[in-house]
């Protein structure tokens, strides 16, 4: 059960760039879709100006592969975030094909926040939690 109720979904078709030479959506290719959606997770609710003064990188994923994508299925794309520190966020992540409604992956991530201008660990705040909360 997500911590957050902000849970941001997207759609993607498995295109012939994904797959790899086992004929299924390569792994790293997953760790894409989990950037991306985080990104779009992140520009969905954040202001402008916030966003313009903070960048979020990973410190740690955590993949469980479940079932394979294959050329042509439509996966969502699904996160949530979850419990948080002072300057790292976990992130939850699921992917499941839609035809089946099979779960492709699970996924968490630890994501720390930086100022952009000093490339420091910049403090959760409450104005970042209120968004998500």
């Amino acid at each position: 059960m997500p911590i957050s109720d902000k849970i941001f979904e997207y759609i993607v078709k498995v295109v012939p760039a994904h797959i790899d030479e086992l004929h299924h959506v390569n792994n790293v290719v997953y760790v894409q879709f989990m950037q991306e959606v985080a990104d779009k997770h992140w520009k969905h609710f954040v202001p402008k100006e916030l966003n313009d003064g903070v960048i979020w990188v990973v410190r740690r994923h955590e993949i469980d592969y479940l079932n394979p994508a294959l050329l042509g299925d439509e996966l969502l794309i699904r996160t949530w975030t979850g419990e948080h520190s002072t300057v790292t966020w976990d992130r939850h992540y699921e992917i499941i094909r839609i035809s089946d409604q099979k779960k492709i992956i699970t996924a968490k991530s630890v994501w720390v926040l930086l100022d952009k201008h000093t490339g420091r660990p910049k403090r959760i705040d409450e104005t970042v939690l209120d968004i998500f909360h």
